[in-house]
């Protein structure tokens, strides 16, 4: 019986949902929080009056209301500071103090400017200028539909500068640095609220990458699942550029969508065993909510590589997509089934590329810095 490649599907949702011990709070981004901040102070400006909150829209168009932590103000300029609540998403800018300064200037509408740590844009494909600070799309029109709810816009003229103390700092936790963003932190936000542990922000943060590369001109993006795989790829192809590797995470699909979007010729995919046999089994979006390892079809790849029907049944029978590479590597059959693995998700992303994406693919150990088998024999280990 020979293989047949697996249809490409987005995985089975599950049966029943996950039971948490409590709900995890939902928060407010960069975007939403420098709105509150640059209404709080044109309205201490207008009024010449302090403000200890302020309501802000969200695009949904429901209304928030956010407490000022400082205010100050004088006739020519005033200041005002919200406190970023990330809720329970591990965000690196949870607790910033996303600050406004403003002042009057004569032509009518909102002049948006970064100040300290907001950072600079200096390479195209994000959707900003080189050269403007990074406050993406969304949060622009957030920050001037706030002003505009304190001030007519069409007869008075402001000019407004987000500040966030300490955001250099913060940027470097981020990728900032490799998408051309220096000097600090980002202002984001699509919906204005920060989803905990947001799949949707890690989506979104991989097709930026993607975009980022192509727009500098390059052709071949580097999927790595990790942290440790990225190192491990940027051992193996040293000549490539740093913006080319990007960190997919479980989020293949969405990376492969964007790179024909944006005319990509060339994929590489760097993994360990499980991720690969997701991929194999056609399943493009392999977070372990949605997703399990197929140990069966890995009992069919160690059938495939020679290996005995004694262990291709061990091996369909593994706990875990790493018990089968151990049950491999014991076997001395390592490289022959991993190389018939990358075989087989490289017509997985093949087909997904439609014919415009070449592709190879790459598995590594589990410490990411050894390749064990790749599509490319080259690219191999030598014990």
């Amino acid at each position: 019986m020979t293989w047949q490649e697996p249809p490409l599907r987005e995985p089975d949702l599950p049966r029943t949902a996950k039971v948490r011990p409590r709900a995890l709070r939902t928060g407010w981004t960069t975007g939403t929080c420098a709105s509150a901040a640059a209404k709080a102070a044109v309205t201490a400006l207008r009024d010449q009056a302090g403000q200890d909150s302020v309501e802000v829209a969200l695009p949904s168009g429901y209304r928030v209301r956010f407490p000022v932590d400082s205010c100050a103000y004088d006739p020519v300029q005033a200041t005002a500071v919200v406190v970023k609540d990330a809720g329970d998403d591990p965000d690196v800018t949870h607790g910033a103090h996303l600050t406004a300064r403003v002042r009057w200037r004569e032509a009518p509408g909102a002049a948006l400017e970064g100040g300290e740590g907001v950072g600079v844009v200096t390479k195209p494909g994000l959707g900003i200028e080189v050269g403007d600070p990074a406050i993406t799309a969304t949060p622009r029109a957030m920050i001037v539909a706030a002003v505009g709810e304190a001030v007519d816009l069409t007869a008075t003229g402001v000019r407004v500068e987000i500040s966030v103390p300490g955001g250099k700092r913060m940027a470097r936790k981020t990728t900032n640095a490799r998408l051309g963003i220096l000097g600090g932190i980002s202002i984001l936000g699509t919906t204005g609220i920060v989803r905990p542990f947001s799949t949707a922000s890690w989506r979104a943060s991989v097709e930026q990458a993607v975009s980022v590369m192509a727009a500098q001109g390059e052709r071949t993006v580097v999927l790595c699942t990790g942290g440790r795989t990225e190192r491990g790829a940027m051992a193996l192809l040293p000549d490539l550029p740093e913006v080319c590797f990007v960190e997919v995470g479980d989020f293949t699909g969405a990376a492969l969508r964007r790179a024909l979007d944006v005319g990509l010729t060339g994929l590489v995919f760097v993994g360990m065993a499980g991720k690969l046999a997701k991929l194999a089994a056609g399943v493009l979006m392999t977070h372990y909510t949605r997703s399990k390892v197929d140990v069966g079809l890995l009992g069919e790849v160690t059938g495939a590589a020679g290996g005995t029907t004694a262990l291709a049944a061990q091996v369909a029978a593994a706990n875990t997509g790493r018990h089968a590479y151990e049950l491999w590597e014991s076997a001395g059959l390592l490289r022959a089934a991993g190389d018939e693995l990358c075989g087989r998700v490289r017509s997985v992303l093949l087909r997904a590329g439609q014919g415009k994406l070449g592709a190879e693919v790459v598995m590594v150990d589990f410490t990411g810095t050894r390749v064990v088998a790749a599509t490319r024999p080259e690219w191999v280990s030598q014990p």
